[in-house]
């Protein structure tokens, strides 16, 4: 893909802090959430950890606990990577100060979704490599934490590489590639090819349907096959097939992506409709990848 890197100087300060006991955490999450009640012309800072840490938080603030949000992560993390993207850019449109000025400490959640298999965490780095350039025009600061007593050494190790401050910093371009130089599993020899320039919505959803997606399901993933037929096409041709519990497509685009951030930057509305393209497949689906081929491109969606 091309590259696009983050702004030498972008306003948008994205730290990583690493701890492995309670009080590593407090001394980290503590201060950083003082910085933020004190920085003039920002609203009160809000923390998103597991909930343990917040009554560790609640404890250790004292009087100051009332001006600091305090959200349990299993209430934000709750879909995919591209659905905390989204989490993220609607929260800061709505509650952000001039410029986006906020402090947030993020605690992802690798004790589930996120850690749970190699190909859901290299789904999260991504995600975690990608907010510097989403995120780069915005005086957002961000304090990513990090437990090793549940995310692990190489998920630290690769998410330090995610992060400016701490001198193993990747340009997110090149991460991201390198995440997409890992070959997806082949098509399997009996997925249906499908005609036309692009996938019948129809065929789409009658074909999820006859292998056990639920109807609103099944209209939902035909929506996203042809949501991410259009964003990209023309196309050279579309695969489905089973792989349960999931459906997967794959569509081959005639010309490259070269983007990438397609699919992440949020649309004017934050409404979940048709017509957003490649964000509405990866609001959906579990999984959407790109990859530019040659002269010509793959996507691949995977719901369920």
């Amino acid at each position: 893909m091309t590259p696009r890197s983050a702004p030498a100087q972008s306003p948008f300060d994205h730290r990583m802090a690493v701890f492995a006991t309670d009080d590593e955490f407090l001394a980290a999450a503590v201060p950083f959430l003082a910085e933020g009640l004190s920085a003039p012309g920002e609203p009160p800072p809000v923390a998103i950890a597991a909930p343990a840490r917040l009554d560790l938080l609640r404890d250790a603030l004292g009087g100051d606990a009332k001006e600091v949000g305090l959200v349990p992560h299993t209430e934000w993390y709750t879909g995919s990577a591209a659905n905390a993207i989204a989490q993220g850019a609607g929260y800061l449109a709505a509650n952000a100060g001039p410029g986006g000025r906020i402090h947030l400490l993020m605690e992802p959640l690798w004790g589930g979704r996120a850690g749970r298999s190699p190909r859901e965490t290299a789904e999260w780095i991504r995600y975690e490599a990608l907010a510097n350039l989403l995120f780069a025009p915005l005086a957002t600061t961000v304090l990513c934490a990090y437990d090793t007593r549940v995310a692990g050494t190489a998920i630290v190790a690769a998410a330090r590489r995610a992060h400016p401050d701490t001198g193993v910093y990747e340009d997110p371009v090149r991460l991201a590639a390198e995440l997409d130089a890992v070959p997806l599993p082949p098509a399997p020899a009996d997925a249906e090819r499908l005609p036309g320039p692009v996938p019948p919505a129809e065929a789409v959803r009658d074909w999820a349907a006859a292998r056990g997606l639920p109807v609103a399901d099944a209209e939902l993933f035909a929506t996203a096959v042809t949501e991410a037929a259009d964003a990209v096409g023309p196309l050279d041709g579309a695969l489905l097939w089973s792989q349960p519990p999931a459906c997967v497509a794959e569509l081959r685009a005639a010309h490259r992506v070269d983007d990438p951030l397609a699919g992440f930057i949020p649309p004017p509305s934050a409404e979940l409709e048709p017509g957003q393209g490649l964000w509405f497949a990866r609001q959906v689906c579990a999984y959407v990848d790109v990859r530019d081929e040659g002269e010509g491109a793959s996507v691949r969606l995977q719901y369920g």
